[in-house]
């Protein structure tokens, strides 16, 4: 097996993070901002703020990144190509996403709709990957 290499998996990455800001923008600004305003009150927290933006932006270039590197490393046993980007998008929505929020939820911090599988839930990633792979 070769190297990854590691500048075209951090343009990649960049390229994914871009997809995923713009996703997310709209998923968690727009489609589910109502209902992330009404966990956030039951929580007894404030509403998210623009001043929280850019740490969530930094965020979905370091997950866009880490999925394209996900991606090449799976690459030689799977080879290349959509089919090889979708498993590593759920592979990575799987430990990054899902399992850490199944911990938390018997303890109901979220509505289920927003915690386990938001619209897209799981194509997001394999999007992010996807776009960024090439």
């Amino acid at each position: 097996m070769g190297k990854i290499n590691m500048q075209k998996v951090v343009i990649g990455g960049l390229i994914a993070g871009v997809v995923l800001n713009v996703v997310d923008g709209l998923l968690f600004g727009a489609v589910l901002k109502t209902q992330m305003a009404a966990a956030m009150q039951a929580l007894g927290k404030p509403p998210m703020t623009s001043a929280q933006m850019p740490w969530f932006i930094f965020l979905d270039f370091v997950a866009g990144i880490g999925l394209v590197w996900l991606y090449a490393a799976m690459r030689p046993r799977y080879g290349a190509g959509p089919g090889t980007a979708v498993k590593a998008g759920v592979a990575g929505w799987f430990f990054a996403g899902l399992l850490p929020t199944l911990f938390m939820w018997p303890m109901h911090l979220m509505p289920d709709n927003i915690a386990i599988l938001p619209p897209g839930g799981i194509s997001r990633p394999a999007v992010r990957i996807s776009t960024g792979s090439q």
